[in-house]
């Protein structure tokens, strides 16, 4: 009996299933950047100091966010709160599935412990109760947060729950939008919360801290926290972070680390799934120990040539004083402490400054009057913006206002 021989493609299709699973388990370069392999679909290293994307990977696909999203809740409730007023739980909020503390209708608790509770074990009741209690409703709180969102110019940002449970909904243009964002806005969004926010230091406190306890108002129930963002206890200089997971967006992670005066945030999205746990972790390591390797601290301010008061041409007017002059100095007006661009930096990237002036301006200008701008690039990309502002005012120059002028003169010698 002869044996039977399979067909060559039938060989071929197999070979070709067995090392797409032997290779979906390997992280992916991203495309373009040789320098590093990472697990996430979506992945963004960020110049925390100029907020320059320092290295991406998909940096603007939109994807679902998890509980990353809980930095927001957590910023806005720090804005527009008052950390010791007593929240109460409605039924929606101890419907919320887990994470959860588990909180009975009627229950209440401060809003500070809440916020613990948020970012160190992620409850998501908690998330809605913060929402509820500061935007009014659910919904009121999400039309916060994507103002917010709007604002930090993370136009690629759609919230729709507090706690970053997954979701869609249809607007009032008949839209369809799900509760997404980007690598590039989820880093934009921690920069402000670590760095611009007025509450930024409350912020750093409630994520750095390990382990929180506390009561309802009876002191009934005692809840403890405990800090899960490993980064704190795996890098030196680990600042803050949040991890998240569903099941449509993966393991998701922001952070951020600050080290001999530099400040890096990553952000990533889709890095794997159940059991791939440590795979963000990992993805992490290598984003931040590419940026400690590679990047310098630089103030751009310094290194380019200091701008010097610039004569501009007033047309048709004069400054009157002792020698009347038909100009003005285009100059910088900061105080000592503003007068630094830093930028984190790789010893080859091009850093330059352009001033940008009229080449003459038409009188009347008023003393203080913004006339031009200094702009500095790194590798062609504006990182900052100074204006120049006229150091004097010009007046219109007319018949009667010169007679006028010359008349007060002739008064004032006699």
């Amino acid at each position: 009996m002869r044996k039977k021989i399979r067909p060559v493609w039938l060989w071929l299709l197999f070979l070709t299933l067995f090392l797409g699973l032997i290779f979906q388990s390997f992280p992916v370069m991203a495309q373009g950047q040789e320098e590093l392999r990472l697990y996430s679909q979506s992945a963004v290293l960020m110049d925390g100091l100029s907020g320059r994307i320092l290295y991406g990977k998909n940096a603007e696909q939109i994807r679902p966010m998890a509980s990353t999203t809980k930095i927001m809740t957590c910023i806005l409730a720090l804005e527009n709160g008052k950390t010791e007023e007593w929240v109460s739980a409605s039924s929606y909020a101890a419907s919320q599935p887990k994470v959860r503390m588990g909180v009975r209708k009627g229950e209440q608790y401060r809003l500070e412990d809440l916020l613990y509770g948020l970012m160190l074990e992620s409850y998501n009741d908690a998330a809605v109760m913060i929402a509820e209690f500061i935007g009014g409703t659910r919904e009121g709180f999400a039309a916060m947060m994507n103002e917010k969102a709007r604002e930090l110019g993370c136009k690629d940002t759609w919230f729709i729950t507090p706690n970053g449970l997954d979701a869609q909904e249809t607007d009032e243009k008949g839209e369809i939008h799900t509760h997404s964002t980007t690598a590039k806005d989820l880093a934009r969004i921690l920069l402000y919360c670590i760095q611009e926010s007025p509450k930024k230091e409350e912020f750093l406190k409630i994520t750095r801290t390990q382990n929180h306890g506390f009561y309802d108002l009876e002191n009934k129930r005692q809840i403890q926290c405990r800090n899960h963002n490993a980064l704190l206890d795996m890098m030196d200089g680990a600042l803050t972070g949040k991890t998240g997971f569903t099941g449509g967006a993966g393991y998701s992670y922001v952070g951020a680390l600050e080290k001999n005066g530099k400040l890096f945030i990553i952000a990533l999205l889709g890095c794997g799934w159940p059991p791939h746990k440590t795979w963000k972790w990992s993805d992490a390591r290598s984003l931040l120990s590419y940026g400690m390797e590679n990047y310098e601290k630089t103030d751009l301010y310094e290194r380019c040539q200091k701008t010097e008061p610039l004569p501009v041409k007033a047309d048709g007017g004069i400054c009157w004083g002792e020698q009347p002059q038909d100009h003005v100095l285009a100059r910088e007006d900061l105080r000592s402490e503003e007068k630094h661009v830093y930028a984190l930096v790789k010893k080859e990237e091009k850093q330059e400054k352009k001033v940008f002036l009229p080449k003459q301006l038409q009188a009347p200008v008023k003393e203080g009057q913004k006339i031009g701008r200094v702009c500095y690039y790194v590798e062609g990309e504006l990182l900052r913006e100074i204006p120049l502002y006229s150091d004097r005012q010009i007046t219109k120059m007319t018949f009667w206002g010169t007679l006028e002028h010359i008349f007060g003169l002739w008064v004032h010698k006699c």
